[in-house]
């Protein structure tokens, strides 16, 4: 991928750098400024409820069905609508495109920017719902395997020490 002559510094970076781990934060067409590159986590309530809806039952189809809350109360919020975006838009739902997030998340230097870190995990969820909704052996296996590489991420993200100089 090149930089377009419009592009400079950090911000250049961190768009490019972005859309490099997710793809379809630049397609996302929901017709909000805000939904130009959302990100559900801004403070830790938005975190608690992350973890409610979580406990409470976010269901995910396959790559062509749309993700669900089970709570009709926190499926109504307008922040649930915002998760709704993320997993439905700019998540990747085939095996193909998260082993190739898994790809890039392994040669990934530094630490995941804070929306990266969220989608990363949100799209731990999903590969686990997959797996436990494998069919067969072969699926299995494969949902199995990047869901580890999703976790590997994740864990090396977490336990890393942080690498001022790349900042």
């Amino acid at each position: 991928m090149h930089e377009s002559s419009s592009c400079s510094g950090r911000l250049c970076d961190h768009t490019l750098r972005s859309q490099f781990l997710y793809p379809s934060t630049v397609r996302v067409k929901r017709g909000m400024a805000s939904m130009v590159n959302p990100t559900f986590q801004n403070s830790i309530e938005d975190v608690n409820l992350l973890f409610e809806i979580l406990l409470a039952g976010l269901q995910f189809g396959d790559e062509h069905t749309l993700f669900s809350v089970q709570d009709e109360e926190l499926a109504s919020l307008r922040k649930t609508k915002k998760l709704e975006v993320i997993c439905e838009d700019i998540l990747p739902k085939t095996l193909s495109d998260i082993r190739r997030l898994t790809s890039y998340l392994s040669n990934h230097m530094g630490h995941l920017r804070l929306e990266d870190f969220e989608r990363t995990v949100l799209t731990m969820v999903y590969t686990a719902q997959r797996l436990a909704n494998a069919t067969t052996d072969q699926q299995r296996d494969l949902w199995a395997e990047s869901f580890v590489s999703l976790y590997r991420a994740i864990k090396l993200d977490l336990t890393a020490e942080n690498d001022l100089t790349a900042k």
